[in-house]
């Protein structure tokens, strides 16, 4: 079974990048009729929080976004020393003693040499009495996993195709910190393991990561961890960037709680992230098993995917225009039906607008100056109001006929001084809502000044 998952760190809220990378995994779980799980990376105890996990979990339920399963990293600590156990005993990993900065030393040395920044493995060097010597100073050691050079790492990328690393030109990766807490690489691969994950779905940034990580899972099954599994498949999309064409700071900050507050559509953000950085087109589908079934990573491009505020609320626009009243029902104001939602709707960018178009119903509306002229002309539309099931058509016919007006002459002073607006709403659709009353109080109150 296609098993995906989302890995978020809860040291921070979901950014648009990080919604992108769990729309996608979920998408190409439900393509395949298989799992979208929620592994919540927690084993930064410093900076993890639980308010952001539930912040995460919210962050997804709004997106309508429903992992299948979830696991938390800080209630697996057991199975990482178990992995850690196995590599060591395989001599996979080993103790390191070097401070960061003798560590920044030895890159910038290289670096001026104009040499790549790799670890050079001085640690493994040491004797047992250099190390015991090291300990007994008190350094504690951070541990590396040992990159096996005499192979390269190779594998198909889904986005990427053909891919190829030198295990000798990368830095053998710190696992485990000196205070035994866990750094990304080694707990990742376990739970991916355990878990049963087969496609990793991620930004570009981790093509490295991936191909040490394949070096680990290899180290793992070799080890006798686990029973030997099928390669993951891997996938590698290209990120985000901000119309200014590089990677915009502002993105890691944008999240699901601004979007709400700008009226955005969960439907919307899905809409664009779905086909962002795509060759499909970006439009405002609103059925998700449409999104899903056109869900290809062969359609999926190298060159950054531009994220662009305007088109997200062209978007959201488009699909506020086509939201049926059950599904807004609970957002709109009071008393607004179906009539008074259908009349507001296609001037609405967000469904939080449709709040001030009812005071156009409801009143008080603010008031126009209008000519002499136009106040004769009220006046006369006033005493020509007939209610009917078309007042608007029937009120706009009397009046051509009786003062030859026609076009904007027609139209205009009667929508100003029936909602105080130069535009809006269909006044066809609108008139019937403020009711026979209501609509000549206003025309006298306009003829009269």
């Amino acid at each position: 079974m296609t098993t995906t998952r989302f890995a978020p760190s809860p040291t921070g809220r979901l950014h648009v990048g990080n919604i992108r990378t769990a729309l996608h995994n979920w998408m190409l779980a439900k393509k395949h009729g298989g799992r979208f799980l929620l592994r919540i990376d927690d084993t930064d105890a410093e900076r993890s929080r639980e308010e952001y996990v539930e912040a995460i979990r919210a962050d997804l339920a709004w997106l309508g976004i429903e992992p299948e399963g979830e696991g938390r990293q800080s209630a697996r600590l057991d199975r990482y020393e178990a992995a850690f156990a196995v590599l060591k005993a395989a001599g996979r990993v080993y103790p390191c003693y070097e401070t960061a900065q003798e560590l920044d030393l030895k890159r910038k040395v290289l670096l001026g040499r104009g040499l790549p920044p790799i670890y050079d493995r001085g640690a493994l060097d040491l004797s047992d009495a250099q190390r015991a010597a090291k300990e007994a100073e008190g350094i504690a050691p951070h541990w590396r996993f040992k990159l096996d050079h005499d192979e390269p790492i190779e594998w198909t990328d889904g986005i990427r195709g053909a891919q190829k690393f030198d295990a000798a030109q990368l830095s053998d990766p710190v696992v485990r910190r000196a205070d035994g807490s866990w750094l990304y690489m080694l707990p990742s691969a376990v739970d991916d393991v355990d878990m049963d994950v087969t496609h990793v779905l991620r930004g570009e940034d981790h093509v490295s990561n991936t191909a040490v990580q394949i070096q680990i899972f290899t180290a793992l099954y070799a080890a006798g961890f686990a029973a030997a599994k099928p390669l993951l498949e891997f996938a590698h999309e290209a990120l985000l960037v901000g119309n200014e064409g590089k990677l915009s700071k502002r993105l890691g900050s944008l999240g699901c709680d601004a979007f709400r507050e700008k009226g955005i559509e969960p439907e919307a953000l899905i809409g664009l992230l779905a086909r962002l950085g795509t060759s499909q087109p970006v439009e405002p589908i609103t059925d998700r098993a449409k999104l899903i079934e056109s869900f290809d990573l062969s359609t999926f491009g190298r060159a950054p995917a531009r994220f662009d505020d305007a088109e997200l609320e062209r978007l959201n626009t488009a699909i506020v225009h086509q939201m049926e009243f059950d599904t807004v029902k609970d957002r709109l104001p009071a008393g607004m039906d179906e009539a008074g939602w259908h009349a507001v709707r296609p001037n609405l960018s967000t469904v939080h607008e449709a709040i001030e178009l009812w005071r156009l119903v409801t009143g008080p509306i603010d008031q126009v100056e209008f000519s002499a002229e136009d106040r004769a002309y009220l006046a006369e539309a006033a005493r020509q109001l007939h209610w009917s099931d078309d007042p608007w058509h029937a009120l706009t016919a009397a009046l051509k006929n009786s003062t030859g007006r026609k076009g904007k002459p027609l139209f205009l002073p009667l929508r100003q001084a029936l909602t105080g607006m130069d535009h809006g709403p269909d006044m066809g659709e609108l008139l019937p809502l403020i009711g026979e009353a209501e609509a000549r109080a206003r025309l006298e109150k306009a003829a009269h000044g």
